[in-house]
């Protein structure tokens, strides 16, 4: 029964793998070499794989690292193959670049990454670009300074009010108890 499951499973997977691997050409072939060319040129200015720069060389660091704690005796040895082959890889960038430009294509028209691709490199996108994480610092700081100021406010209101209202409960006169019956007798 598990193994009919599993097959089942695998059959699915790869009935979707082979729609992905079929529908994904033709959908390149829908866009334009000019439309791709804009979304490179949007991706350039906007700096958008730049992270990705670091994801070859910190796993080669990381596998050095690894295989020299291993084996310390072999350090050369690991550490060049690792570079030689880290080398090796490299041109596998450009497979990343093309598909960041194939989802700028699919999710803006060739204008918009014309006009994008414009700002980012007018003097106002660049300094835009250069001073966003100084500004996204600044409005953080100051959200934080915001938050905490509101919750010691609320703070402080709220307990002004269960003050006042549960002092006015308190002062209300109660209504005059009805005698307790403590099983005694009216003549007690």
């Amino acid at each position: 029964m598990t193994s009919m499951i599993h097959a089942r499973r695998l059959a699915a997977a790869l009935g979707a793998t082979l729609i992905l691997a079929v529908a994904q050409p033709a959908f390149s072939q829908d866009v334009s070499e000019s439309h791709l060319k804009a979304a490179r040129a949007a991706i350039d200015s906007l700096g958008a794989t730049e992270e990705f720069d670091f994801i070859l060389p910190g796993a080669a660091q990381s596998l050095k690292g690894e295989l020299i704690q291993k084996d310390p005796n072999l350090q050369t040895v690991i550490v060049e193959t690792v570079d030689e082959e880290a080398l090796r890889l490299a041109p596998r960038r450009g497979d990343l670049e093309k598909e960041a430009a194939l989802a700028y294509a699919r999710n803006f028209t060739e204008e918009e990454l014309n006009a994008i691709a414009a700002f980012y490199t007018s003097p106002g996108g660049i300094a835009f670009k250069t001073k966003s994480p100084l500004v996204t610092r600044d409005v953080l700081q100051a959200a934080d300074i915001w938050q905490k100021g509101l919750a010691r406010d609320l703070a402080v209101a709220v307990n002004e009010a269960l003050s006042k209202k549960t002092a006015s409960s308190e002062n209300a006169a109660p209504a005059d108890p009805a005698p307790a019956n403590d099983g005694g007798t009216a003549s007690d």
